[in-house]
């Protein structure tokens, strides 16, 4: 299926520029997987990889001829231009981009005379040859050709003349898209648009644009070029790639669509680019990075209690844009900065009406306040936040369990394996019960031991799970008597929530986090407080 509009294309190589990025390693299925999501968000291309270039890719593409069924993208195959001194239609390389089943590809060639004479070792004169023969020759047998002109811009600074020639060699033998690429990341916008109507005036080719980030301007660079005539824009998935990364999708589409106005998306993937940026860090192994405009979970947090206040007159005060255009949400974040706007706003997204409760409110913030200056970190922990805030509506702490005492054991064993025991002495529904659980460390054998004591009253604790553990040792300067934090991340198969707990001892602050967690969970499984 052909792109939404010919017209203007976005293009996207997280599957082999991405794949470049420091620890980010992808299977034939992980590969596979983000291309599904990428053409559910409504990307034109999707560039696979290089065919005979690893094995990996060439499996990719013999793979995606059955099981990748595409409704909105086309598949691109990257490579060379053919070697010099050879025939295009000689080359293996070339071959393996021919064979590929791939509808379109695109050819990386040199733009910067001293990458043709000192890396491809050959001549400036056969490097252009090289180019046009591959292009006529791909043409010739029936692929759509785009080309990415390598280090185009540091090529112009060194020798305009040459690097104008390529664009024009490529365009003249059938090339549909020339993509001037800022390889090393260095270019400003100012400068890169610069460049860009020159070559222009002097070729009149379709060009394209390809921005890595090593000055933090990739998303920048791409919308600059956009703005002085360019139609096609490359980019990759959360902005991976080597180095800094390449020019962040998500981020540049967004800003077309919603700041120029210029429909680059089928109709509802804007939407849903939220959930599939997170789908794709899924896949590829790589934590979400929360501060990512648009689809980051802190992209429309507020924090300061004046925004707050302000937020709570009206939202666009201090957002750019309405969230659910991008698939998120507003979050409101409860701290020590917090005042009564930002915990009734908070109690608000939690499902608590405490517009009309300025008592309860200031008490919240300051328990909020003198929590937080224990060490307490509640705008990571919403289930806490909600517990606490029960506890203040009701003028009482209230609990599913109450806990007389638990304590926990680790032995090492002579052939050298540790195990951790922890017993838990609780009280619920007017019983006491005791209960031993074992586990690969501490907190784990505490998480069995007060699950194995509340099965039998609350069974649907079975499907509780700690998802993730983190502690930090706060600032001070007691060494190894300093306070800890521990956040636990805690989960049923449908949600996730957060809790916290602070203590000089680990366990004790685990200990915390996890009562915290399964009370929420028992809540969650409609359990109230009673």
């Amino acid at each position: 299926m052909p792109p939404l509009d010919d017209r203007f294309h976005v293009y996207d190589t997280t599957l082999r520029d991405g794949a470049q990025q420091e620890g980010l390693n992808l299977s034939v299925p992980d590969k596979l997987a983000v291309a599904r999501h990428l053409d559910e968000l409504g990307v034109g291309f999707i560039e696979g990889g290089w065919p005979g270039a690893n094995p990996k890719d060439t499996e990719f593409f013999r793979r995606a001829r059955t099981e990748l069924a595409l409704q909105k993208a086309q598949l691109a195959a990257f490579g060379a231009t053919r070697r010099p001194g050879v025939k295009a239609a000689d080359d293996p390389l070339v071959a393996a981009l021919r064979e590929s089943g791939a509808p379109v590809v695109t050819l990386v060639a040199k733009s910067h005379d001293r990458h043709v004479e000192l890396a491809l070792r050959t001549t400036l004169d056969e490097n252009l040859a090289m180019i046009a023969d591959t292009v006529a020759h791909l043409r010739a047998e029936g692929h759509r050709v785009f080309l990415d002109a390598e280090h185009f811009f540091d090529g112009y600074r060194s020798n305009p003349a040459y690097a104008v020639e390529v664009v024009r060699t490529a365009a003249d033998a059938g090339a549909d898209v020339i993509a001037l690429c800022d390889t090393n990341g260095g270019m400003l916008p100012g400068e890169l648009a610069e460049v860009i109507v020159g070559v222009d005036e002097r070729t009149k080719a379709r060009l394209g644009i390809h921005c890595h980030d090593d000055s933090a301007c990739a998303v920048a660079n791409t919308l600059a070029a956009v703005d002085v005539g360019v139609s096609h824009v490359q980019g990759t998935a959360n902005g991976y790639g080597e180095r800094c990364g390449n020019a962040n999708l998500f981020s540049v589409v967004a800003n077309l669509q919603l700041k120029k106005g210029r429909t680059v998306l089928p109709d509802g993937g804007l939407g849903e680019m939220s959930r599939i940026a997170h789908a794709i860090a899924e896949v590829t192994n790589i934590t979400p990075n929360s501060h990512q405009p648009y689809v980051g979970m802190s992209a429309f947090a507020h924090k300061a209690g004046l925004h707050a206040s302000a937020v709570k007159v009206d939202p666009m005060l201090y957002q750019h844009i309405e969230p659910a255009l991008v698939g998120n949400d507003m979050r409101m974040l409860v701290s020590d900065m917090a005042g009564r706007a930002s915990v009734e706003l908070k109690g608000k997204e939690l499902g608590y009406d405490l517009s009309g409760d300025r008592e309860t409110l200031s008490r919240v913030v300051e328990r909020v306040k003198e929590l937080e200056s224990r060490g307490y970190t509640l705008e990571a922990a919403d289930a806490s936040f909600e517990l606490l805030l029960r506890d203040e509506l009701a003028g009482e702490r209230r609990r599913h369990f109450e806990v007389e005492s638990w304590r926990v054991i680790v032995e090492r064993r002579p052939d050298g394996s540790l195990l951790s025991e922890a017993t838990v002495k609780l009280y619920a529904k007017g019983e006491r019960m005791v209960a031993t659980g074992e586990g690969n460390g501490p907190v784990n054998a505490l998480d069995r031991a007060v699950r194995l004591g509340l099965e039998r009253i609350y069974p649907e604790l079975a499907s509780l799970e700690l998802v993730d553990y983190k502690v930090r040792i706060l600032e001070g300067s007691h060494g190894t008597g300093a306070v800890t934090r521990v956040l636990i991340e805690s989960g049923d198969g449908e949600a996730e929530w957060g809790t916290v707990g602070v203590d000089e001892n680990i366990i004790a602050a685990s200990w915390d986090a996890l009562a915290d967690a399964v009370t929420y969970g028992l809540l969650r499984g409609g359990h109230d407080l009673d």
